[in-house]
């Protein structure tokens, strides 16, 4: 009888492994993620909300940690194709401003890559109070493919931000405004209409 239990145990273990492998796979896998969490491995294994949970923890997370906590280090995802930003949002600010066109409260830098894309992005506007972000934030940045690229700072530099920290073939954002530079990495995405 201690054999069975033995061979049972190993075979909970490789099925439980192999499930969290396959939930692994599929990270930043696109359009597909969604319908790959309701796949069969992660229903066994009682993670069929994950990923939604996972999002409510990230957008819950946009307050100002307290003394003594860590912000979440959410993952860099997969870069996005290029397209056309359209709107610079920071909840945390209340700031939802238009990229570009006549106003040009905010406007991107053409010859940095597209917000979303591989590269890091350049993105100024002017009077925006970048000094009360903190890192594990949000910056998003609605883009003419209907997607908005989700942002999640890393590091707010009075100063500017030097090269450091910059990962290629990562998306990264760099927001400027006055003398504050915010470094940002591309940690999620969602559809906008």
């Amino acid at each position: 009888m201690p054999h069975a239990k033995w061979v049972a145990g190993v075979l909970t273990v490789a099925l439980l492994g192999a499930g969290v492998g396959m939930l692994r796979s599929t990270e930043g896998a696109g359009p597909t993620a969604a319908t790959a969490a309701d796949a069969l491995p992660s229903r066994a294994l009682g993670l069929s909300g994950h990923r939604r949970l996972v999002e409510q923890l990230e957008h819950a997370g946009q307050h100002a940690p307290g003394k003594g906590s860590r912000p979440s280090r959410a993952l860099a995802i997969t870069p996005l194709r290029v397209s056309r930003p359209l709107r610079l949002h920071i909840p945390s600010l209340g700031v939802d401003l238009p990229l570009g066109g006549d106003a040009e409260e905010a406007a991107w830098d053409h010859d940095s890559p597209a917000p979303g894309s591989a590269g890091t992005a350049v993105v100024t506007a002017a009077d925006l109070r970048l000094a009360e972000l903190r890192r594990g934030l949000t910056i998003e940045i609605a883009r003419a493919d209907r997607r908005t690229a989700v942002f999640t700072v890393d590091r707010v530099s009075p100063a500017g931000v030097s090269g450091r920290g910059q990962r290629p073939g990562r998306a990264q954002l760099r927001l400027v405004s006055g003398e504050t530079t915010v470094l940002a990495r591309l940690t999620g995405q969602r559809r906008t209409g």
